[in-house]
């Protein structure tokens, strides 16, 4: 008896589509090896290995808490600056670096994607969970300087998922867009490091949203919390820190644009997604 030949023909789909979450699926085996080489690679022949992912946030907490919390005597809502400023270092670091990495990821990757077929949507993907582990590290020194300043946590620690679901959907969203940009446009992976600097300084890293509401009133103040990281960063002080009720209406504002953020990316990724090989 003869066997049928199975043949599978792949091309591109037409016009606009957002994730296929099926194939997703049926790929999550190498999705699991390309997050577990992302962690292995960036650590790979350092002394310090993953203390890194603690040493960057607790520099910066030192160098934010002398310059603006000592020179320039910048207000922190009462809080102690150095646990201000740590609790909000921790989500941006990983929104910077997970848009960073997942801008870079497909020019990277070319060596891979232009080989086999697999979902591409998959390469910009992998920075974002890959940096869900140095997250998690250096959210073990938010406990300690708790402890340190007797800080107790209030009842709203238990709204952290949703601001880390914000979290991790907007840097998903603008490493898809950026990711398909920088693989034609070679200028974007240069410009990405300076935006870096840039939305660093307009979310309230180093000083209190509250300023923002004095100086410009209530309706620019909310207007402000569509830039995502403006209610993740209040939010995690409101439910680590307890000193602010929770931002809901930031939080709100910043859940719409990323949740836009991550559709956008995801169609724009795929109308895009025909070209790679031939751009890479």
């Amino acid at each position: 008896m003869s066997q049928k030949k199975i043949i599978t023909t792949i091309k591109p789909h037409a016009g606009w589509q957002l994730l296929d979450w099926n194939e997703l699926l049926q790929y999550k085996d190498l999705l699991y090896f390309m997050v577990k080489r992302e962690i292995t690679v960036l650590y790979k022949q350092t002394i310090l290995g993953l203390s890194w992912a603690i040493i960057r946030p607790v520099l910066s907490m030192v160098i934010f808490s002398v310059i603006f919390g000592k020179l320039a005597n910048i207000p922190s809502d009462g809080i102690p600056y150095p646990v201000f400023s740590y609790t909000a270092l921790v989500p941006w670091l990983y929104f910077s670096t997970a848009m960073n990495r997942s801008t870079q990821s497909l020019l990277g990757g070319a060596n891979i994607f232009t080989k086999v077929y697999f979902p591409r949507i998959i390469i910009p993907l992998t920075p974002v969970i890959a940096g869900l582990v140095d997250f998690i590290i250096a959210m073990t020194i938010v406990g300690v300087l708790m402890a340190y300043y007797s800080i107790a946590p209030t009842p709203n620690i238990f709204w952290l998922p949703i601001l880390v679901v914000i979290m991790v959907t907007t840097s998903a969203g603008i490493g898809m867009w950026l990711s398909s940009l920088a693989i034609q446009y070679r200028d974007v992976k240069f410009a990405t490091q300076f935006l870096s600097q840039l939305l660093m300084y307009a979310a309230p890293v180093v000083w209190p949203i509250s300023l923002v509401g004095d100086k410009f009133g209530s309706t620019a103040q909310l207007l402000y919390g569509l830039y995502p990281m403006v209610g993740v960063i209040e939010g995690f002080r409101s439910s680590l820190l307890g000193q602010n009720p929770m931002p809901w209406d930031l939080i709100g504002m910043g859940s719409i644009s990323g949740i836009i953020l991550f559709v956008s990316g995801a169609l724009y990724f795929k109308k895009k997604e025909h070209i790679f090989a031939d751009v890479a």
